[in-house]
């Protein structure tokens, strides 16, 4: 169209000359131009041609109408930051909020390079308020607050125009003082503001600082003076003497002749004026150290001896310290040596698993386990082994050939070395890949003298069980796992009743049993216009209307979303679960049939019962695979070839 309109205004020009020849006579072109149109000459000197004038497009004698120059858009006829104004055979431009002109002027042309800078706003004084600091932003800027300012109402950063916040000093109200303190002074609450407190009278400063400065988050911080009351003289301890003293700490030490033997030698004047007095204890020295019967000193002090057996003989049993008494006696180590003993007992099918000079420790070498007796040998003190009586037999398993039977039994092949009877702690636990906070977790005993043994045990179905079996006198443990099968859902309940309407309300009772495997509830619709037979395993048509099923399915539930108690209106015309719940015909009979999905996986398992009746003309219907059926008139169930059949009649009334 744009080709078009270019070839059609060269075709004008090519017509129009400075002068034309009408009938013999000359014409003036330039008195025929547009008056937004100057008569210039030609390039070639043929004549004169109408021009629009600048910022004017069109043939320069009928047309010469404004040029939109603001059309291709204000970034690029004017530059970034900008709005383009236009105006009659012409344009201009401004800059955005935030920007200002670099010719300093309200408007401009670019012609000359002017263009739109940004405004540093923090060059204003006091723009983001007392407290706050400026950061200049592209065509804007925010505000933070300093230290010692907080912002009010609002976050940082800020924009004080917009946001309607500001910054505040902040403010950590009246210091108060600690116990047994007194607030001497303070420079006042804001931050940076200090306080100084002294000691009650009676009380003398114990330790801490006694100057709090209020800190940028509002609290007091730094002061933590402790004062506590004046004691009375110091303590005095059995022969000890004092040999540093203050007001509050007393440090004390045995006399001469004596030596500290336990305790503390510092007391305290506590916060009550009482001294917590020192615990030391100085005892006279005692004499040479106690000689034991084949051993030798390795230490010795004022107090106390260590002592150690002699070569060839090792520690028995014992304390080896000799400790001096308040009393000037020593209490005597209790320490006995005993010569050392030959080569550790071998015993059958074992071996040494640690060994020093007086205890040997044994295990049962590989393949075979402990059965009864002691594993320890100990050196005696006349220089005999007392032997380990340990007894190892031969490995073999208590439990094994465990299996699982049925999905309901576990058995197993017992291994045992005595006709005694064995105690067995069974357990199980099942989760539920598609149930995340099912546990099932369990455990039974039984007791047995029997070499082949079973238990039966109630797993659920669509359950991922683990099955330990331990035999308690040898602690073995033998483990299985198994995975049970889908069930068939168990027998709906509901209410059969029969309607004239045809928007029934029915009802479903659901039991809470958080183990139910049902996955979702379909309401079928049957049309009763011939005998019709209805398989509940089978699937059905969503559409009421189509011609390759009688029955379709009206409404699906989940059954997350179903509670204890459902009420469900047949035909009302809305969607349930994808599926449309189609208005029933007046005058037509239906059975609404209510069926329950288990579905896992690849497996699928359900159970159907007829829900209601719409009454219209006299029917008869087959039903398969039902688990429960409810229905007013004769029922019959008949089994053939593994189905449930049942016969519904209605008798008619004349």
């Amino acid at each position: 169209m744009e080709d078009r309109n270019t070839a059609m205004i060269v075709l004008l020009l090519l017509c129009v000359t400075a002068e034309m020849q009408v009938d013999g006579f000359s014409v003036d072109v330039c008195a025929s131009c547009h008056a937004k149109a100057t008569c210039d000459e030609k390039s070639d000197g043929s004549g004169k041609v109408c021009n629009c004038m600048y910022g004017f497009v069109g043939n320069g004698r009928a047309l010469c109408e404004d040029k939109d120059e603001c059309r291709i858009g204000a970034s690029k006829i004017c530059g970034p930051h900008t709005d383009c104004h236009n105006t009659q055979g012409s344009y201009y431009c401004t800059c955005v909020s935030g920007f200002t002109p670099s010719n300093n002027m309200d408007v401009f042309i670019p012609n000359d390079g002017t263009h739109c800078q940004d405004i540093d706003e923090c060059t204003a004084t006091g723009l983001c308020g007392e407290g706050g600091q400026c950061r200049n932003l592209e065509g804007s800027f925010e505000c933070r607050c300093i230290l010692g300012y907080e912002v009010q109402n609002g976050a940082e950063p800020f924009h004080p125009h917009r946001d309607n916040a500001s910054c505040k000093v902040v403010d950590c109200g009246r210091p108060q003082a600690a116990e047994d303190t007194v607030l001497l002074s303070f420079s006042g609450t804001t931050y940076h503001s200090a306080a100084m407190f002294v000691c009650e009278e009676g009380f003398v400063w114990r330790r801490g600082n006694n100057r709090s400065v209020c800190e940028d988050d509002g609290l007091w911080r730094g002061g933590n003076l402790s004062c506590q009351a004046k004691c009375g003289p110091a303590p005095v301890l059995d022969h000890s003497e004092v040999v540093w003293h203050n007001r509050s700490v007393v440090v004390h030490r045995c006399e001469e002749g004596y030596h500290s033997w336990r305790g503390s030698n510092v007391s305290e004047c506590e916060s009550s004026g009482e001294w917590r007095s020192a615990t030391l204890t100085c005892i006279a020295k005692c004499g040479p150290a106690p000689v034991l019967d084949h051993s030798e000193v390795v230490w010795h002090n004022r107090s106390v001896v260590v002592h150690r057996c002699e070569e060839g003989y090792h520690s028995w049993r014992g304390s080896n310290v000799s400790e001096c008494e308040s009393s000037g006696e020593w209490r005597s180590a209790t320490l006995t040596c005993i010569a050392k003993c030959g080569p550790a007992p071998v015993l059958d099918h074992s071996e040494v698993v640690w060994h020093n000079r007086s205890v040997v420790v044994h295990r049962c070498e590989e393949g075979y386990h402990s059965w009864r007796g002691s594993n320890v040998s100990e050196c005696e003190s006349s220089g005999e082994w007392r032997s380990a009586t340990l007894t190892c037999i031969e490995i073999k398993p208590p439990v094994n050939h465990l299996r699982v039977l049925n999905e309901k039994c576990v058995q197993w092949r017992a291994e045992k070395y005595e006709e005694d009877t064995e105690t067995y702690k069974v357990t199980y636990t099942g989760s539920r890949d598609y149930q995340r906070s099912f546990q099932d977790k369990r455990k039974r005993l039984l007791s047995s003298k029997a070499d082949e043994l079973q238990l039966c045990l109630n797993l659920l179905p669509v359950t991922n069980y683990s099955i330990s079996i331990t035999a308690a006198s040898s602690r073995f443990t033998a483990s299985i796992t198994t995975n049970t099968s889908l069930t068939v859902p168990p027998a709906l309940a509901v209410d059969y009743k029969e309607f004239e309407t045809p928007v029934p309300t029915l009802k479903l009772r659901r039991s809470p049993n958080t183990l139910d495997p049902i996955s979702v509830y379909q309401v079928f619709v049957l049309p009763v216009d011939r005998i019709i037979m209805f398989d509940c395993s089978s699937p059905a048509s969503s559409d009421p209307k189509s011609k390759s099923s009688a029955e379709y399915i009206t409404g699906q539930f989940d059954v997350q979303h179903v509670g204890t108690e459902m009420n469900f209106t047949v035909g009302d015309g809305l969607l349930y679960g994808g599926f449309f719940n189609a208005p029933l015909q007046n005058g037509r009979s239906y059975y609404i049939i209510l069926r329950a999905v288990s579905q896992w996986k690849s497996a699928f398992k359900s159970s159907c019962v007829v829900w209601a009746r719409v009454k219209g003309t006299s029917y008869v219907l087959w039903v398969s695979s039902l688990s429960a059926v409810a229905a007013i008139g004769l029922v019959t169930f008949v089994i053939i070839g593994g189905y449930s059949f049942c016969w519904l009649f209605k008798r008619t009334h004349s």
